[in-house]
């Protein structure tokens, strides 16, 4: 077996902290969760997702994501709507009170992105994503 510190798993988490490392205080500042932003970030690309399809793109337990909704919506910065075609479904949005804290924020979300390539460079980040992508997508 290999060693523990060699586990693929714990490599991924150790990287994934020392990204968020990068972004957390600016979310943190924000009164916002790394969940909170991811929800955001999806809202803001695809502008209305079913709670499901939400949970899918933003790798969040539906369990999970459903407190997380109802945050997000006692802050003012999510909307849903019935689905015209099928009333049992609701369509999540943001308000334009996200919009505005997207938009404000997305600045600083770049220069923190500015800041990791300087440290870790824009080619490997390039190589990085495209082998984790790659990656995402084997099947057992």
């Amino acid at each position: 077996m290999r060693k523990f510190e060699d586990s693929l798993p714990l490599q991924l988490l150790r990287a994934r902290e020392a990204t968020m490392l990068f972004f957390r205080p600016l979310l943190h500042d924000n009164s916002l969760t790394e969940q909170q932003w991811r929800i955001l970030r999806a809202l803001y690309n695809y502008k209305e997702l079913e709670s499901k399809e939400l949970a899918n793109r933003c790798c969040i337990l539906s369990p999970s994501l459903t407190g997380i909704l109802k945050r997000l919506a006692q802050q003012g910065y999510i909307q849903r709507r019935k689905c015209n075609e099928d009333q049992r479904r609701a369509l999540i949005s943001l308000t334009d009170k996200a919009y505005d804290l997207f938009e404000r924020l997305s600045p600083e979300v770049e220069a923190r992105y500015a800041a990791f390539i300087d440290r870790y460079s824009e080619e490997k980040l390039e190589e990085l994503m495209f082998m984790l992508k790659e990656l995402s997508e084997l099947e057992p």
